[in-house]
């Protein structure tokens, strides 16, 4: 089954291509970057104005929720379930999912993140991309596969998804979190949306292109919902709405400039 076929985006032809069969755009000036301590230290002060490691209660907290989403979808007990984590960093997110009876396992690129959950968590990390790793490797292998913020950065989109789709159990789930075009700052300021593009985010999603892809890889919806509220960014007639009535659609819709979601194999 072929995927995904990509052609110039009706309004951004020089800076997007789209595709047709699930609406993912594909963004032409991307580049490839190295992840190391910088990633982790000073990009992530830079936006959340505290380091990363400072910023571990916070981590571990949305972890948890996280955790508890997921802790919805299955009947049985954790115990003995299996969870990798696609860019798992220091761990923070592992170490909670192993508290409750998870069989946990991690990739990260950042030598400084992997030696920190080895070491100070105890935890099952290997320095390597996915795409180091051969599709028939997991076959059916996990119950859970996470990945926040981390399937923008891959360039290499049918060989990502395609590990996903087979190394999930039937029933297996996937939980995401990414940036999101359907947003306030996409839909009405696209000019700050492209002056602040990440250069390592190869491809952009939103719900609606999550659920197409997904479902023709025998997933369908169970959560989804925005991170953030950004009435203020948006420069529409919904950003006049009352507080409200703006977090009131952006639930009902998944509008937001970052959303999670997570699918279950069927």
């Amino acid at each position: 089954m072929n995927l995904f076929d990509f052609v110039p985006h009706p309004v951004f032809p020089e800076t997007y291509h789209i595709c047709k069969q699930t609406g993912i755009l594909k963004y032409l000036l991307a580049e490839n970057r190295v992840y190391g301590e910088s990633y982790f230290m000073e990009e992530y002060q830079a936006q959340y104005k505290k380091t990363y490691y400072e910023d571990e209660k916070n981590l571990r907290s949305m972890a948890v929720r996280r955790l508890g989403v997921i802790q919805d979808f299955f009947n049985s007990t954790l115990v003995n379930k299996s969870l990798l984590e696609i860019g798992s960093a220091a761990g923070f997110f592992l170490d909670e999912a192993k508290k409750l009876g998870f069989q946990t396992k991690g990739y990260e690129l950042s030598a400084n993140e992997v030696e920190y959950s080895k070491n100070k968590l105890k935890l099952d990390v290997e320095k390597k991309s996915i795409l180091d790793i051969t599709t028939s490797t997991y076959t059916n292998s996990f119950d859970v596969i996470a990945a926040f913020f981390v399937v923008e950065h891959i360039s290499e989109i049918e060989a990502l998804w395609e590990r996903f789709g087979t190394w999930l159990k039937t029933g297996g789930v996937i939980y995401l979190a990414v940036p999101s075009f359907f947003g306030p700052t996409f839909k009405t300021n696209p000019n700050e949306w492209f002056r602040t593009h990440p250069k390592d985010h190869f491809y952009d999603y939103d719900l609606g292109s999550l659920k197409k892809l997904l479902s023709n890889l025998g997933f369908h919806l169970r959560y989804a919902r925005p991170m953030s509220y950004h009435p203020k960014r948006d420069l529409g007639l919904r950003g006049s709405l009352p507080d409200w009535a703006y977090r009131f659609y952006s639930n009902l819709t998944c509008y937001g400039d970052t959303i999670e979601v997570a699918f279950q194999k069927k």
